[in-house]
């Protein structure tokens, strides 16, 4: 679904729309009652996805605090949805773990791991779903196959074996996702998250078909701070190349964003380009010289939380450069000390990481792709309209190229092989977390020595994550354009030099 126009988006979308306009118009006045009346004003007069319009209220009612900020209401005992309202009328709410949550009146408890037999069943002579199953769990019965649940042990081999594929394997599509097998059930056997193992990469959360899972925003926050004059700094990621629309270069989505009233806009690639140098320079000095088996890159949160939580004896190995994100922050922040600054980008998982106290001080804001959008649509800015005076002039193409599964580790390479040619260089890269996982796993047990490790939490990389808007392989190739026109390729070696601390 991912890259999908589905309903489920539009839905989100629409909640972020609703949520933004109250943070740009609401006065104190007015702000309680034009937040109670935003379910009603999504579901109108008939249910349209749900058995009945007080379940669909429900669930919208549900998703408007989220995009407040705040946690899910008990479902045990009468709250209203603004409840809680003044830790989020504010213009500097933190994100509050857990960030992740399921919708309790929205999960459709999904079956966890069936094997079941379709109508496609020709009952046929050999039978040799039969035969295989180790339990004895298929008997024919009226010539088709049936499967006994309590003694299906779910290894799959009648599946595997039927000439006609007329056995599904049901999964619940949000556990399927989850690489860190995060998603377990509650005693109704709906979904729920597991925040021990949770690292928020929100890969559960866009691939549910029923919509039941979604993150905590803070687009009302930033609304009401941009509207009140603030002055707020935009910093982008690169992946948000192609994410508009083929017709929003760089320039307008700029012009965009000043029109919607931050001072000013920078790349998060420039962080980025600081980090290659930074990375390249700590694998010759540590790597190359045996001091460490290899360098685990550190700029995805959940690839870092993955490996902090599940990998304690790696921790060592972590990079321990600052992220694009906190690095381009501190950067902006010499040069304006006084301004706010917000994250936009695709990455949920990034929430939490601006909510670390070392952080705080650094990224006042975090956004993904999507929810800019609803604030686009609050303010009826259209992004095709702009023409723009300047585009962005801080980054590499090295540091763009962050953006996609494999960029890290490339600007590094490139780096390393510019700078330091006489070190010979192995990077290895994992994309989505079951295979981060299994990276992991091998270089604990020594099987993966002397490189660079880069991990993705996201298959494909940040250009694929839950907050993005765009379909991967379209943004991924104008994210190729981007890189490929820029003026200067990779970062000069004294960009290591700056100080962020």
């Amino acid at each position: 679904m991912r890259g999908l126009d589905t309903p489920v988006k539009k839905i989100r979308r629409k909640i972020f729309t609703e949520i933004a306009k109250v943070g740009f118009y609401s006065n104190d006045e007015t702000l309680i009652a034009d937040i109670e009346a935003i379910p009603y004003s999504i579901v109108q007069e008939k249910a349209t996805y749900r058995e009945s319009i007080y379940r669909e209220r429900a669930v919208a009612s549900e998703r408007v605090r989220l995009a407040m900020g705040m946690s899910l209401r008990p479902e045990n005992k009468a709250v209203h949805i603004t409840s809680g309202i003044e830790a989020s009328n504010i213009d500097e709410k933190y994100y509050e773990p857990p960030l992740m949550q399921v919708i309790p009146s929205a999960c459709d408890a999904c079956e966890t791991n069936i094997y079941e037999v379709s109508n496609m069943c020709r009952g046929c002579v050999a039978h040799p779903c039969s035969q295989v199953c180790p339990k004895g769990a298929i008997s024919i019965i009226h010539g088709r196959s049936v499967i006994d649940q309590e003694k299906c042990i779910h290894c799959g081999k009648c599946k595997a074996v039927c000439p006609y594929d007329a056995i599904s394997h049901k999964e619940r599509p949000c556990s399927k996702a989850c690489g860190v097998n995060a998603i377990e059930s509650d005693s109704q056997g709906r979904a729920v998250i597991n925040n021990d193992k949770c690292v928020s990469c929100g890969m559960c959360m866009v691939n549910c078909p029923f919509g039941a899972i979604s993150d905590k925003s803070q687009i009302f926050q930033l609304a009401h701070a941009l509207k009140e004059g603030t002055e707020i700094i935009a910093e982008v990621a690169p992946a948000f190349v192609g994410q508009f629309g083929p017709n929003v270069t760089p320039k307008k989505f700029k012009a965009a964003l000043l029109a919607l009233g931050f001072s000013e806009v920078y790349e998060v690639a420039l962080g980025a380009d600081i980090g290659a140098i930074s990375e390249a320079h700590h694998y010759a000095e540590k790597v190359h010289t045996g001091e460490l088996p290899f360098l685990l890159t550190s700029c995805c949160p959940s690839w870092a939380a993955l490996a902090r939580n599940q990998f304690p004896t790696l921790i060592d190995s972590i990079s321990q450069e600052l992220t694009p994100m906190v690095a381009t922050a501190r950067k902006i922040k010499q040069e304006h000390p006084n301004a706010k600054l917000v994250f936009i980008g695709p990455c949920a998982s990034k929430k939490l990481e601006a909510s670390r106290t070392d952080v705080r001080s650094d990224v006042d804001f975090v956004i993904t792709f999507e929810e800019l959008v609803g604030m686009f649509e609050a303010k009826e800015i259209d992004i095709k309209s702009f023409e723009g005076d300047s585009s962005f002039h801080d980054a590499t193409g090295a540091g763009r190229g962050y953006a996609v599964s494999g960029g890290v580790a490339s600007a590094v390479e490139a780096c390393l092989k510019e700078y330091y040619p006489d070190i010979p260089v192995h990077i290895e890269h994992a994309e989505g977390l079951a295979e981060c996982k299994k990276i992991l796993t091998l270089a604990k047990a020594g099987k993966i020595k002397n490189c660079m490790i880069e991990g993705m939490g996201c298959p494909g990389g940040c250009m694929a994550g839950a907050g993005t808007i765009a379909p991967y392989k379209t943004a991924a190739a104008e994210l190729k354009k981007f890189v490929n026109s820029s003026s200067e390729k990779l970062p000069p070696k004294e960009l290591e030099e700056i100080k962020l601390d």
